[in-house]
């Protein structure tokens, strides 16, 4: 609990009206994309960084907890209040501070929303290339928190990549500056990229320097259907090997294709089992050449059939449908867990088979769709928590999910983090002295305790 002191001392820094404390209104600062709840004792809007370091500091002297929160779309619990306190939230850091052509920059604070960046920066032909299926909603400094991947990744990389400075506020209150606006730049610990993916736990972060690309002059959308997923990730493999990079090459399967059959748009034979998403970008020559070589591919490799858009609407059609498959899968069940592994791509027809192994096993649905480029496959076991016989072999299809995972040289989160919903499986992946490690850095930064406890770790820190 938040003491009443402390309270009367929040509404004194940041006035009245940015403070709530009646339940109805912290109701939806208590849930995410998980759809776990938990309800904090007070949400909080500063408006700089100096309303935080205030915060931070008052939170520090009366030891409650403090949870930063972006746009709530994490799916992995990183922003619930699981131990009361205050959520602050970052919606007044809404401002794109500047976009430099000259030296390909731009100044955002991290209450922007991913696509409003995007789409501002490409009014002046420039490009920023991370683009997670929630861009619409997210938040850059959620995106941050959780270095999101997103459909562009196997070509243009993860957050991380793009990420050159930073202001955030320590759990101490002491707001520093960490890295630089250019190219190069080794001095010092590089706490920048120590910070990014760092869900929350180790600062606030309240606005960033990011690193722009030219926006690529031509794209190309395309689309093949595949009697089987272990058809189509054989065809992705066939693209690695004649050495094709896509901008975009997103995997759906059946019960995904199912689900947002009636958004693409198109006609998808019934015996259809998987579907390719492709794109691809640069020179016109060079879209309408790698094109040619994606459709060739496709064909030789057993295609039902293959598409092509011919104009940008049909083109969004599809990427529409494909960021709508998370919400459309519960039309298979009301309840879901959501997991984001990634495997060598060389594997993934062999995860495939376990996947659909894993399903019949369980007698649940396993719906599998993401980012076959870079192996990065979100797995969602469909289930009705009503219904005790199906919510009681959840966390069994997980564990075994993870296990094989592992087995197969792989890792248990590509872009969703740890946060809450993992934090108990975080030790199959990571060995005791390497969690003590992350636990001792955590301390240095948070002596207290006070930023986002009870996320990452699987004991108490």
């Amino acid at each position: 609990m938040i003491p009443d002191r402390a309270l009367r001392k929040l509404k004194d820094l940041l006035g009245p009206e940015n403070v709530l404390t009646r339940r109805d209104d912290l109701a939806p600062f208590g849930t995410d994309a998980t759809k776990l709840s938990y309800m904090p004792d007070a949400v909080a809007f500063p408006g700089n960084a100096q309303d935080i370091s205030r915060i931070l500091v008052l939170a520090n002297q009366e030891d409650f907890p403090v949870i930063p929160r972006g746009a709530g779309s994490g799916k992995s619990g990183g922003a619930l209040p699981v131990r009361g306190g205050l959520v602050i939230t970052m919606d007044r850091f809404n401002r794109i501070l500047l976009i430099d052509p000259e030296n390909l920059i731009a100044k955002v604070e991290t209450g922007v929303i991913t696509s409003v960046l995007q789409e501002e920066v490409e009014k002046l032909d420039l490009f920023y290339p991370p683009d997670p299926a929630s861009t619409k909603i997210s938040s850059i400094g959620g995106n941050i928190a959780e270095n999101a991947g997103g459909l562009r990744a196997v070509k243009y990389g993860v957050t991380r990549d793009y990420v050159l400075g930073m202001t955030a506020v320590l759990p101490t209150g002491e707001v520093i500056k960490t890295g630089v606006e250019t190219a190069k730049g080794v001095v010092g610990y590089d706490l920048t990229r120590l910070l990014v993916g760092s869900e929350g736990t180790l600062a606030v972060i309240t606005d960033v320097t990011l690193r722009l690309i030219p926006k690529p002059p031509s794209t190309k959308t395309m689309m093949a259907l595949f009697p089987t997923v272990s058809a189509a990730v054989e065809t992705v493999s066939g693209m690695t090997r004649r050495k094709i990079v896509p901008t975009a090459l997103e995997l759906l399967d059946r019960l995904c294709i199912d689900s947002v059959r009636e958004e693409l748009g198109m006609s998808v034979p019934p015996e259809c089992g998987a579907l390719l998403l492709i794109e691809v970008d640069g020179e016109k020559t060079i879209t309408k050449r790698d094109g040619k070589r994606i459709r060739d591919i496709c064909l030789e490799s057993g295609a039902l059939g293959f598409v092509a858009a011919s104009r940008k609407r049909d083109a969004d059609k599809l990427w529409e449908a494909r960021r709508n498959v998370s919400p459309s899968v519960y039309k298979l069940r009301p309840d879901k867990v959501s997991e984001d592994i990634v495997v060598p791509r060389t594997r993934m027809a062999e995860f495939s088979s376990f996947l659909d192994a894993l399903g019949r096993k369980y007698e649940l649905p396993i719906a599998a769709y993401g980012h076959a480029g870079d192996g990065n496959i979100h797995v969602n076991v469909l289930f009705d928590k009503k219904a005790p016989e199906e919510a009681d072999k959840v966390e069994r299809v997980v564990r075994e999910l993870f296990r094989k995972v592992l087995e197969m040289k792989g890792t248990i989160s590509g872009e969703h983090g740890i946060g809450l919903t993992k934090a108990a499986y975080l030790d199959m992946e990571l060995s005791r002295p390497a969690i003590e490690v992350m636990a001792r850095i955590k301390l240095a930064f948070d002596p207290k305790g006070i930023l986002n406890p009870g996320k990452i770790f699987p004991y108490k820190v």
